[in-house]
Protein backbone atom coordinates (compact mmCIF):
# COMPACT_ATOMS: atom_id res chain seq x y z
CA UNK A 1 0.00 0.00 0.00
CA UNK A 2 1.31 3.34 -1.08
CA UNK A 3 2.15 6.12 1.68
CA UNK A 4 -0.43 8.19 0.69
CA UNK A 5 -3.03 5.24 0.53
CA UNK A 6 -1.86 4.57 4.02
CA UNK A 7 -2.21 7.85 5.34
CA UNK A 8 -6.21 8.29 3.76
CA UNK A 9 -6.73 4.97 5.53
CA UNK A 10 -5.42 6.40 9.04
CA UNK A 11 -7.94 9.53 8.58
CA UNK A 12 -10.91 7.54 7.89
CA UNK A 13 -10.81 5.38 10.27
CA UNK A 14 -9.93 8.16 13.22
CA UNK A 15 -12.95 10.00 11.88
CA UNK A 16 -15.17 7.36 12.08
CA UNK A 17 -13.92 6.10 15.66
CA UNK A 18 -15.38 10.05 16.23
CA UNK A 19 -18.49 9.38 14.30
CA UNK A 20 -19.22 6.24 16.29
CA UNK A 21 -18.98 7.93 19.49
CA UNK A 22 -21.16 10.30 19.15
CA UNK A 23 -24.13 8.75 16.81
CA UNK A 24 -23.40 5.72 19.61
CA UNK A 25 -23.18 7.74 22.87
CA UNK A 26 -23.21 11.29 23.07
CA UNK A 27 -26.39 11.80 20.01
CA UNK A 28 -28.24 8.53 20.20
CA UNK A 29 -31.50 9.42 21.93
CA UNK A 30 -31.30 12.84 20.03
CA UNK A 31 -30.84 11.21 16.67
CA UNK A 32 -33.91 8.87 17.59
CA UNK A 33 -36.08 11.66 18.44
CA UNK A 34 -35.04 13.27 15.33
CA UNK A 35 -36.37 10.68 12.99
CA UNK A 36 -39.25 10.00 14.56
CA UNK A 37 -42.33 11.47 14.71
CA UNK A 38 -41.96 12.91 17.74
CA UNK A 39 -42.18 16.76 18.59
CA UNK A 40 -39.06 18.72 18.14
CA UNK A 41 -38.17 22.42 18.11
CA UNK A 42 -38.33 25.00 15.03
CA UNK A 43 -34.47 24.22 14.03
CA UNK A 44 -34.66 20.59 14.14
CA UNK A 45 -37.86 20.59 12.83
CA UNK A 46 -35.87 22.53 9.56
CA UNK A 47 -33.45 19.44 9.93
CA UNK A 48 -36.04 16.62 10.00
CA UNK A 49 -38.40 18.20 6.98
CA UNK A 50 -34.79 18.35 4.63
CA UNK A 51 -34.04 14.58 5.74
CA UNK A 52 -37.63 13.86 4.84
CA UNK A 53 -37.14 15.39 1.53
CA UNK A 54 -33.90 13.83 0.57
CA UNK A 55 -34.75 9.95 1.86
CA UNK A 56 -37.60 10.69 -0.74
CA UNK A 57 -35.05 12.07 -3.41
CA UNK A 58 -32.39 9.06 -3.29
CA UNK A 59 -35.77 6.70 -3.02
CA UNK A 60 -37.07 8.25 -6.75
CA UNK A 61 -33.62 7.65 -8.34
CA UNK A 62 -34.27 3.93 -8.11
CA UNK A 63 -36.69 1.63 -9.62
CA UNK A 64 -40.39 1.76 -8.53
CA UNK A 65 -39.94 -2.08 -8.33
CA UNK A 66 -37.13 -2.82 -6.40
CA UNK A 67 -37.95 -6.77 -6.14
CA UNK A 68 -34.64 -8.83 -6.46
CA UNK A 69 -32.50 -5.47 -6.09
CA UNK A 70 -29.87 -6.07 -3.64
CA UNK A 71 -29.01 -2.76 -1.68
CA UNK A 72 -26.35 -1.33 0.41
CA UNK A 73 -27.88 1.47 2.95
CA UNK A 74 -24.55 2.91 3.98
CA UNK A 75 -25.03 4.72 7.32
CA UNK A 76 -28.64 3.45 7.95
CA UNK A 77 -28.72 5.60 11.24
CA UNK A 78 -32.43 4.26 12.60
CA UNK A 79 -33.28 2.59 9.41
CA UNK A 80 -36.04 5.08 7.58
CA UNK A 81 -34.47 4.71 3.79
CA UNK A 82 -33.97 1.20 4.39
CA UNK A 83 -37.54 -0.06 5.58
CA UNK A 84 -38.70 2.55 2.50
CA UNK A 85 -36.87 0.71 0.40
CA UNK A 86 -37.49 -3.00 1.40
CA UNK A 87 -41.63 -2.21 1.15
CA UNK A 88 -40.47 -1.74 -2.72
CA UNK A 89 -39.14 -5.05 -2.48
CA UNK A 90 -35.69 -4.65 -1.93
CA UNK A 91 -33.43 -6.93 -0.34
CA UNK A 92 -31.33 -4.60 2.09
CA UNK A 93 -28.07 -4.77 4.11
CA UNK A 94 -28.26 -1.86 6.23
CA UNK A 95 -25.49 -0.56 8.60
CA UNK A 96 -24.59 1.61 10.75
CA UNK A 97 -21.50 2.71 13.28
CA UNK A 98 -23.50 2.99 15.97
CA UNK A 99 -25.04 -0.68 17.51
CA UNK A 100 -27.17 2.14 19.30
CA UNK A 101 -28.76 2.97 16.54
CA UNK A 102 -28.89 0.06 14.75
CA UNK A 103 -30.93 -1.50 17.37
CA UNK A 104 -33.74 0.76 17.37
CA UNK A 105 -34.01 0.60 13.83
CA UNK A 106 -33.99 -3.24 14.53
CA UNK A 107 -36.77 -3.15 16.41
CA UNK A 108 -39.07 -0.86 15.01
CA UNK A 109 -38.67 -2.90 11.80
CA UNK A 110 -39.66 -5.97 13.43
CA UNK A 111 -43.67 -4.73 13.27
CA UNK A 112 -43.52 -4.10 9.85
CA UNK A 113 -44.53 -6.04 6.97
CA UNK A 114 -42.18 -5.73 4.03
CA UNK A 115 -42.10 -6.72 0.76
CA UNK A 116 -38.22 -7.31 0.80
CA UNK A 117 -36.36 -7.81 3.72
CA UNK A 118 -33.88 -5.89 5.63
CA UNK A 119 -30.72 -7.24 7.39
CA UNK A 120 -29.28 -5.12 9.97
CA UNK A 121 -25.47 -4.61 11.03
CA UNK A 122 -23.45 -2.48 13.06
CA UNK A 123 -20.09 -1.73 11.60
CA UNK A 124 -18.44 0.04 8.94
CA UNK A 125 -19.75 0.49 5.24
CA UNK A 126 -16.76 -0.30 3.44
CA UNK A 127 -16.70 -3.62 5.10
CA UNK A 128 -15.84 -6.36 1.82
CA UNK A 129 -17.98 -8.95 3.55
CA UNK A 130 -20.98 -7.45 3.11
CA UNK A 131 -20.88 -8.51 -0.36
CA UNK A 132 -21.83 -7.26 -3.88
CA UNK A 133 -24.83 -4.91 -4.49
CA UNK A 134 -26.80 -3.71 -7.53
CA UNK A 135 -27.29 0.00 -6.04
CA UNK A 136 -25.35 1.58 -2.74
CA UNK A 137 -27.16 4.41 -1.00
CA UNK A 138 -24.92 6.56 1.68
CA UNK A 139 -27.23 9.43 2.76
CA UNK A 140 -25.38 12.06 5.11
CA UNK A 141 -22.78 9.53 5.90
CA UNK A 142 -19.70 10.74 3.58
CA UNK A 143 -20.32 14.16 4.84
CA UNK A 144 -17.96 14.15 7.86
CA UNK A 145 -15.04 12.96 5.76
CA UNK A 146 -12.15 15.36 4.15
CA UNK A 147 -13.14 14.46 0.27
CA UNK A 148 -10.21 13.18 -0.51
CA UNK A 149 -11.05 10.13 2.42
CA UNK A 150 -14.48 10.81 0.55
CA UNK A 151 -13.87 9.89 -2.49
CA UNK A 152 -11.40 7.06 -1.57
CA UNK A 153 -14.56 5.59 0.16
CA UNK A 154 -16.71 6.01 -2.95
CA UNK A 155 -13.73 4.36 -5.17
CA UNK A 156 -13.99 1.04 -2.46
CA UNK A 157 -17.94 0.90 -2.66
CA UNK A 158 -17.83 1.19 -6.52
CA UNK A 159 -15.89 -2.12 -7.04
CA UNK A 160 -18.76 -3.63 -5.20
CA UNK A 161 -21.56 -2.01 -6.82
CA UNK A 162 -23.29 -3.14 -10.58
CA UNK A 163 -25.56 -0.11 -11.00
CA UNK A 164 -25.71 3.43 -9.18
CA UNK A 165 -23.96 4.85 -6.35
CA UNK A 166 -26.08 7.41 -4.55
CA UNK A 167 -24.66 9.61 -2.01
CA UNK A 168 -24.71 13.00 -0.36
CA UNK A 169 -22.02 15.53 0.61
CA UNK A 170 -22.02 18.83 2.18
CA UNK A 171 -22.25 21.92 -0.42
CA UNK A 172 -19.78 24.27 0.13
CA UNK A 173 -21.42 27.33 0.86
CA UNK A 174 -20.49 30.58 3.01
CA UNK A 175 -22.41 29.61 6.12
CA UNK A 176 -21.36 26.17 6.30
CA UNK A 177 -17.85 27.55 5.78
CA UNK A 178 -18.18 30.00 8.68
CA UNK A 179 -20.17 26.99 10.73
CA UNK A 180 -17.05 24.40 10.05
CA UNK A 181 -14.89 27.26 11.28
CA UNK A 182 -16.68 28.11 14.25
CA UNK A 183 -16.70 24.37 15.46
CA UNK A 184 -13.15 23.91 15.99
CA UNK A 185 -13.58 26.49 19.17
CA UNK A 186 -16.26 24.44 21.01
CA UNK A 187 -14.82 22.19 23.91
CA UNK A 188 -13.68 18.99 22.08
CA UNK A 189 -16.07 16.72 24.15
CA UNK A 190 -18.98 19.21 22.68
CA UNK A 191 -17.87 18.98 19.12
CA UNK A 192 -20.36 16.54 16.55
CA UNK A 193 -18.19 15.54 13.64
CA UNK A 194 -17.17 18.17 11.38
CA UNK A 195 -19.52 17.88 8.29
CA UNK A 196 -16.81 19.02 5.90
CA UNK A 197 -18.00 21.55 3.10
CA UNK A 198 -16.64 20.56 -0.52
CA UNK A 199 -18.11 22.40 -4.22
CA UNK A 200 -19.89 20.59 -5.91
CA UNK A 201 -16.90 21.27 -9.13
CA UNK A 202 -14.22 20.42 -6.65
CA UNK A 203 -15.68 17.15 -5.74
CA UNK A 204 -16.38 15.89 -9.43
CA UNK A 205 -13.21 16.75 -10.06
CA UNK A 206 -11.41 14.48 -7.96
CA UNK A 207 -14.42 11.73 -8.74
CA UNK A 208 -13.23 11.58 -12.54
CA UNK A 209 -9.58 11.47 -11.33
CA UNK A 210 -9.93 8.31 -9.11
CA UNK A 211 -9.59 5.45 -11.67
CA UNK A 212 -11.64 2.92 -9.94
CA UNK A 213 -14.61 5.35 -9.96
CA UNK A 214 -13.74 7.25 -13.28
CA UNK A 215 -13.61 3.46 -15.04
CA UNK A 216 -17.15 2.42 -14.66
CA UNK A 217 -18.99 5.32 -13.27
CA UNK A 218 -19.67 8.90 -14.44
CA UNK A 219 -22.03 11.57 -12.34
CA UNK A 220 -25.58 11.55 -12.71
CA UNK A 221 -28.54 13.03 -11.31
CA UNK A 222 -28.24 15.89 -8.45
CA UNK A 223 -30.07 18.10 -6.38
CA UNK A 224 -29.63 20.64 -3.37
CA UNK A 225 -31.79 20.30 -0.53
CA UNK A 226 -31.82 23.30 1.65
CA UNK A 227 -34.31 23.56 4.19
CA UNK A 228 -33.11 26.15 7.04
CA UNK A 229 -30.70 23.86 9.15
CA UNK A 230 -30.11 21.04 6.71
CA UNK A 231 -28.06 21.62 3.59
CA UNK A 232 -26.77 18.69 1.78
CA UNK A 233 -26.24 18.00 -2.11
CA UNK A 234 -27.15 14.54 -3.46
CA UNK A 235 -25.21 13.23 -6.31
CA UNK A 236 -25.77 10.18 -8.15
CA UNK A 237 -22.59 7.92 -10.24
CA UNK A 238 -24.57 5.47 -12.09
CA UNK A 239 -22.59 2.48 -14.23
CA UNK A 240 -21.24 3.55 -17.59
Amino acid sequence: MSDVMTSEAITYEARRAEIETYFDRTAAETWKKLTSTAPVGRIRQTVRAGRDTMRATLLSWLPEDLTGRRILDAGCGTGGFAVEAAARGADIVAIDLSETLVAHARTAAETLSLKGQVTFRSGDMLDEGLGRFDHVVAMDSLIHYEPADAVAALARLCERTEQSILFTFAPKTPLLTVMHAAGRFFPRGDRAPAIVPVSRRGLIRRIEAEAPIAERFAPGRGLRVDTGFYKSHAMELAAR
